[in-house]
Formats: C-alpha cells, structure tokens, sequence
C-alpha cells in the first residue's frame, strides 16, 4: 500500500472510530481551546480561506464554534495539501492536528494539521459580504449559514426552552390548537384564507380562543405555535408568520396577569444572559443589560400616554391607535420594559374585558420593550360572561354562527381568566438588538415574500 493511500485508510479508520464514538474522537469547535497539546479530529465546513507562501490557513465552522486550522506544505503530504488548496468556502472537510496557543488566530488558539481531507467540494459558494439584503434573504436557505442568524436562532431556542422552564416549573401544560380554523381571532382583515375540501377555512391568527376554551378544565395552560397574519406591513417587527406563545390563566385578573409576565421576562431575560453570555457580546449586547432587568415594571395608562406624547410635540388625540412611531417615543430611553394599560375599547379585540373604572376602555395590556423596540407582548382579562360578549360581538359586526363554539363555553361553566401573547422573534430583537425581527426566524414570510 503506498503511504498516501495508507495515511486516507488511516484517516478513514479514525473518522470511522468517530462516528461510532464521536464524544470521544470527534471535538467539538467549543471545546478546542480546551484541548491545547493534544491532537483530535475535526469534522465541519470551511467559513473562510487564505493562501501565504507555502500556508493555507482555513476557518472551520460547525455549528458549535469557528476554529483556524493551519496546513503548511511542507508538514502535510501532498493529497492533504491538495485538498487544502481546492476548497471552496462552505465545502465540507475534516482534518486531524495539534492544538496550539497563537494570539494571531482569531480565536488564540489553532489546530496545526496533520492530515486535512475534503468530504464534500461542492460548487464556488454564491454569497460574499457585499450583497444586498434582498438577495440575501433571496438565498436564505444559503445566508442562514451565516453566523449572526444562526446566532439568534441560538438565542430564541434559549429563549423558547426557558419559557417553558417558568410555566411549567408553576404547573402549566403546553396544548396545542389547530392551525386552521373557521373564524378569525385577531380581526377578519387579516385572515389567510385557504381551500379546505368544499369549504374555506384560515390560517391561525392566535391558539387562544382554544385555550380559553381548556382552561375550563385546567386552569393553567399555554401554546407555542406559529401564527399568521394577512397584514400588509412593511415595518422591522411585522411577519406575516411568527411564533408566538400564549398563555391563559382561569382565575387570573389583569393584575395577576400582568404580574406573570413580568415575572417571566424577568427570568428569562437572566437565563439568556448567564447562559448564553458570549452569543449576546457579539450582538453587542451587555449580559448585564438583560441582568438589570427587574420586575415589577411601571404601567402607564393610555391616557397618560397620549398625554407623554403631546407634551412631546406629537399631534395625537384621545382615541388615536398608539403605534411604533408612538412607542418609540415612549420607550426610547427607558432600560426597563413598560406596560401600556386601558386602551379604547374600539381599539381592541371583542373578548377583552371592559374596564369597570372607565367602560370607555379595556383591561389590557401591551408590554412595550425599552430602547424603542415596542410591543413584544400583548395581554387582556377576557370576557366571561355570555352576554357581555354577545353584546362585544355585535358592535364589532361578528358573525355569531362563526363563533357558536367559543359562545358555548361562556354558555357552560366559564371562569374568569386572562392571557397574554409573546412574539418569540420581537423579543430577540430587543436582546441581541437586531434591526429587524426577519433575522430571529430562519425563512422569514414578509407581504412581498414567499421565497425560499
């Protein structure tokens, strides 16, 4: 056997090794600063390349960490060589080195390498750092190898996991409603219509009148499903399909309500910054920003906010909708989220509860993000008693037989109870400071974007 095809069959016997036992053969990118003075196997694409003299230095990313990997000419054989000399950026390889201290390398450490092997060429990779945002998200199933987008992927799946962590640590359960529904929540202009056999159907806007309809039975629930939205924005925090989640409490006013939502961003506001302290510094983004972040946060009526905001020069009315021009103004310098209470009732959804100190307006709440980022959560005491809401219902023109169901549970039994809905994708953007929320959601569904 000569000695290149005996190095590749010694090569191929160690990659073996490690898919059968990858904690033990195969290092993760995160954990090489770890391993100085040792060699180990390594197996990821290649996120960048450059040629010096007889050096091929080359960037491997897999999906943990980035890591330089140095091939020197005269230290490898001729097919490792080969090999480094031939990738593209994004190729698939695997190399085999020795850790080593450089504070030339980008990350202070590299693997000096022994033996380097393309698993997979591919094809001259399309995206370079000078692309226009459209022809990005054009690629997407490309540019979301991107670094930053899959570093707030990182963030929301914390994000997402430590949700879950505080309700179900307070005896909440997830359930999970339909996607496709007969009437809307949210407003019928912004219903998805779709084809379902010989009849139309739509899109979810929200689980929630669902889970009003559960709690009846347990008192805690919540849901963690996308929801669509037919709304022709074109702003940095609308998508016509996001995740939301939504939990609703029997037995809970909208004190009680807002004192759980407090509460939780509180909580993972801390977990995203003691566990995923290093994501958030390369979004420039301090770990004790988010440390900082104590409940209870100040509540500001909708009429004291119009009032903010023509003392401010706004021309703005009682009446008005407040909106992100508006929210900016209130919460741009603000480090501490805001709750924005008692809005008019012609504004609102036909299940939030009347506020008894002033019918002219709800009990609800929007949570507003500081920093100008706006609403990330929106919450409401419902309507429980079956008259009231048919009285709602027929002032906002509803037709009653698309909603019979939801009228039967406030026919039978209903409770009292409250819930709220979070944009998974707005809150990361207030987190990690994104300019827009497209970046927190892998393939994101604009009103001009369908593609990939």
């Amino acid at each position: 056997m000569s000695l290149k095809a005996l190095k590749e069959h010694k090569l191929a016997e160690i990659i073996g090794a490690g898919l059968e036992s990858e904690d033990k053969a195969l290092t993760r990118l995160d954990d090489v600063k770890n391993r100085i003075g040792e060699e180990i196997f390594v197996r990821g694409w290649v996120y960048r390349k450059r040629h010096l003299n007889d050096v091929n230095f080359v960037l491997v990313r897999d999906g943990f960490g980035i890591i330089q990997s140095t091939i020197r000419k005269n230290e490898v054989d001729k097919s490792s060589w080969d090999y480094s000399e031939e990738v593209y950026i994004e190729s698939v390889v695997k190399l085999i080195g020795t850790v080593i201290e450089d504070e030339r390398a980008p990350e202070g450490v590299e693997i000096k390498v022994r033996e380097f092997k393309t698993e997979f060429k591919g094809d001259p990779f399309p995206i370079s750092k000078d692309q226009s945002t459209e022809m990005l998200l054009d690629i997407r199933h490309l540019s979301v190898r991107k670094q930053g987008i899959m570093n707030a992927l990182k963030l929301k799946a914390q994000l997402v996991r430590s949700c879950r962590e505080f309700l179900d640590n307070r005896e909440f359960i997830e359930i999970q409603p339909p996607m496709l529904n007969v009437s809307a929540c949210e407003g019928g202009s912004t219903l998805f219509e779709v084809k379902y056999f010989d009849k139309i159907a739509y899109l979810s806007q929200s689980g929630q009148l669902y889970s009003e309809a559960v709690v009846a039975a347990y008192p805690l629930v919540y849901v963690m499903a996308p929801s669509f939205r037919a709304e022709p924005s074109r702003t940095p925090r609308h998508m016509t399909e996001f995740w939301q989640l939504e939990p609703e409490m029997a037995f809970y006013n909208q004190n009680m309500n807002m004192k759980l939502q407090e509460e939780m961003i509180e909580y993972v506001c801390h977990e995203l910054a003691k566990k995923q302290k290093s994501i958030l510094e390369r979004f420039k983004r301090d770990p004790k920003d988010l440390l900082a972040i104590k409940a209870p946060f100040d509540r500001i009526t909708y009429t004291k906010a119009i009032d903010m905001l023509k003392e401010k020069g706004i021309e703005i009315k009682w009446g008005d909708g407040i909106g992100l021009d508006e929210e900016k103004i209130l919460t741009k310098e603000l480090s501490q989220p805001v709750f924005l209470t008692n809005q008019p009732k012609v504004l609102r959804a036909f299940y939030m509860k009347e506020n008894p100190e002033d019918p002219r307006t709800v009990l609800d709440a929007d949570m507003l993000a500081p920093e100008g980022i706006g609403e990330i959560i929106g919450g409401s005491e419902r309507i429980s008693d079956y008259n009231e809401l048919i009285l709602r219902m027929k002032a906002q023109n509803l037709n009653q037989k698309d909603y019979e169901w939801y009228l039967d549970i406030h026919k039978y039994g209903q409770v009292p109870h409250s819930g709220f809905g979070m944009g998974t994708e707005r809150v990361i953007r207030w987190m990690a400071k994104l300019e827009t929320i497209r970046d927190a959601i892998p393939f994101p569904r604009t009103m001009n974007r369908l593609y990939p």
